[in-house]
This record gives C-alpha cells, sequence and structure tokens, in this order.
C-alpha cells in the first residue's frame, strides 16, 4: 500500500489517462470479519463496471477492469486491512492506500480520481497525532473527536532507546536498582561511577531528538496535523528541549498512555485539541463572511467555478458529505452543467473544484456539514 500524504494526492491529480476508476470501502482489521471485504470489493466493482459500459465497449470494460479483479484473490491484500481501504486505477496503474478510519463506499468513473475522502482524511480540521513517549518505547495514534487509533510504526523508526542509539548507549554495564514510578513506568537508581544520572539524561535527550525528528518527517510534516505529546511529566520539557516540529502542542497529557484504557486517552487528547478544532472552524467562518461581505467571496456554485478556472480561489470550503452530480463544462469560462455521476466523465463538482484550486496553488479544506458557512455545498475566499 501507499502512504496516504498531500504528495500521494499529487501523484493522483497528474495522472490523466481516462478513464480513471476510485473505490472506496469500509474494511476489517481481523478474521473472520474481513472475509466479507473481498465480496464487498466486487460489488464495488460491478458498479464501476455499469458505468464503464455506459461509454466502451464490453471488452474495453473488461480490460479496465482486469487490474483490480487482479485484487479479489490477493490475500496478501485482504489479511493486512485497517479500517478502509480507497484503490484506483487507470490505464492499468494501480495505487492503493489504507485507512486506519472506516470511510464510505463509493465506485466512481470519471476523467480523473476522486480524491475528496483523501482530503477530507488528510486536512481535516479534528485530525490529530498523540505520540505516547517513555525512555522504555514509542507509542504513535491517530485520532479525531471521536476516536483514537494505535498506528504501527513505520519499519526503521527507532522505538527504543537501543534502537535509536545503539552502541552509542551509555552505561550499559552498569549495575540499575530499580523502584516503582507513576503512571507505569520505573524510575532506575544507577550505583558506581559518578555522574551516571548526567549520562541517562544525555541518552534520553539524544533518543528524544531522533524521535521527535523521525514523526515529525515521516508523519507531521507530509499531513500537517497537531501533535500532542503524552508523557510522565517529567520527560516533557527534555523533550520540548529537542522538539523542531512545529506541530507540536504546547499542551500535553502527562501520563504514560500505557497506564488508561484507549477511551480516557481520546478523551484527555480531545480536551487539548477542542479549542484547536473551533478556532480553526471559526476562523475560516469569519475569514468567508468577512470577505462574502467584501465581495471577494462567494458559495455560489456557479460564480466559484468561474473564479477557480481563473485562479482566483485563495481557500475552497467544501462539505464532507454531500456529492453534487455537476460538471464543469468549459475551463475557460467556468460553465457547468448537470450531469449523472455514473456517467463515465463526471465527477463530484465538489472533488473536481477541489482539484482544480489546488492545481491553481489555493487551499482547500473539508468541513463537516454543520460547520460549513453555506448551503450549496461550498464557499470560496477569493484572492482578488
Amino acid at each position: 500500500m501507499e502512504l496516504l500524504s498531500k504528495e500521494f494526492i499529487q501523484e493522483l491529480q497528474a495522472i490523466s489517462q481516462e478513464p480513471c476508476l476510485s473505490l472506496y470501502m469500509p474494511t476489517h482489521r481481523s478474521h473472520p470479519e474481513n472475509l466479507q471485504d473481498p465480496i464487498r470489493f466486487k460489488n464495488l466493482l460491478k458498479q464501476l463496471e455499469e458505468s464503464l459500459l455506459k461509454k466502451y465497449s464490453a471488452s474495453e470494460a473488461k480490460k479496465h477492469l482486469e487490474p483490480l479483479e487482479a485484487l479479489v484473490n490477493d490475500d496478501s491484500l485482504w489479511n493486512h486491512t485497517l479500517n478502509g481501504l480507497a484503490v484506483f486505477s487507470a490505464n492499468e496503474v494501480v495505487k492503493i492506500v489504507g485507512f486506519p478510519v472506516s470511510v464510505e463506499e463509493v465506485a466512481i468513473v470519471a476523467d480523473s480520481f476522486h480524491t475528496k475522502p483523501l482530503r477530507h482524511y488528510l486536512q481535516s480540521t479534528d485530525r490529530y497525532h498523540v505520540l505516547g513517549l517513555s525512555l522504555h518505547d514509542i507509542r504513535l495514534f491517530e485520532g479525531n473527536r471521536h476516536s483514537l487509533d494505535e498506528i504501527e510504526i513505520m519499519a526503521g523508526i527507532p522505538r527504543t532507546i537501543t534502537d535509536a542509539l545503539g552502541d552509542d548507549l551509555t552505561d550499559k554495564h552498569s549495575t540499575v536498582a530499580s523502584y516503582g514510578g507513576t503512571g507505569g513506568e520505573s524510575t532506575s537508581m544507577h550505583h558506581g561511577h559518578g555522574g551516571k544520572k548526567d549520562e541517562v539524561d544525555k541518552d534520553a535527550e539524544r533518543f528524544f531528538r531522533v524521535v521527535a525528528n523521525n514523526i515529525y518527517d515521516i508523519y507531521s510534516k507530509p499531513k500537517g496535523w497537531p501533535l500532542i505529546l503524552a508523557a510522565l511529566p517529567e520527560h516533557h520539557s527534555l523533550f520540548q528541549k529537542v522538539n523542531k516540529n512545529p506541530l507540536l502542542l504546547d499542551k500535553s497529557i502527562s501520563i504514560n498512555p500505557t497506564s488508561v484504557s484507549a477511551d480516557k486517552l481520546v478523551n484527555l487528547a480531545w480536551e487539548i485539541m477542542e479549542p484547536v478544532y473551533l478556532m480553526k472552524l471559526d476562523s475560516f467562518v469569519s475569514r468567508f463572511e468577512q470577505a462574502k461581505a467584501d465581495g471577494k467571496g462567494s458559495d455560489d456554485i456557479k460564480e466559484v467555478a468561474l473564479a477557480a478556472v481563473e485562479g482566483r480561489v485563495d481557500t475552497l470550503l467544501i462539505e464532507a458529505d454531500r456529492k453534487i452530480a455537476v460538471r464543469i463544462t468549459n475551463l475557460i469560462t467556468g460553465n457547468t452543467q448537470k450531469k449523472d455521476l455514473t456517467n463515465p466523465k463526471v465527477d463530484d463538482l465538489l472533488d473536481d473544484m477541489a482539484e482544480l484550486v489546488t492545481k491553481m496553488g489555493g487551499q482547500v479544506m473539508v468541513l463537516p456539514t454543520e460547520k460549513l458557512p453555506s448551503e450549496t455545498g461550498l464557499a470560496a475566499i477569493f484572492r482578488y
């Protein structure tokens, strides 16, 4: 599977061969629930076939579906799924990504890939990471306001201080006596030569620096989500000292995450994230309302379409759960026309608009229905 990132969306946008087949579906992590996933996948392939047959011959449709049909019996795929799956295919190029959260079923054939669910996942204003940190191990979680899921840390990222420092680890052969600490982590007293505590502190600092850099480069930077630190109080100042991740929030969770339940951890994380989330939403709404009052914003579909093709959209807000069966028919005038989503040249208008705005250097945010300051499914802030 591919790594889900902003760069991945850009790669999909760069593929211009038609038709572009996009398939999203919820999946299961474990047996026996995951036995139903290939069956659901086959049913979605039938929907893609029905759409293809509206433009292509039976033999052509079969050719376009063959790369996806080859996945039906691929145990290496179905035995390693998460909570959601997305598959994209065009001209025998197949790209697959997994989601740690469930996704709505979608099967669309169009002249470009359907990427709004990817944008929603990556750009959603309520998503965040939690880094569980101790001297012995690290854990990483992805969360939103409702849930928090631990993710498997990519191979190559050191998970322990020994992994990180190896032969450079100080005092590997010293005598260590442990006594119980709070939150499930023990504290060590070193006996022997003087200055051992300083050496251990230096090891911890080097370990935390390696962790901070890896988490930023591989997770925070590609996704742009806030990062919350969960660790015992004595580790916070040291981690903040070595951290260069601008997405790390000032507020943190002062507890070892292994010592609390998943429900408790998500509640603690959301207490920190909720003010950040609400501030982001309020700022988008305020910016749009002010721009609209100044004549530099609109929620009229045709007006926004024209501004998008002219490269005048600075920020586009789109509704997460709505699909609009309208196609931009003229990339010069921005004219639109109502269509059928089963038409193999038609994607969701909101998805097309998002793709166009990002190509023109604009920002796209996917908002929940109740937070979007518009009834039309979109709201745009213009550059001029």
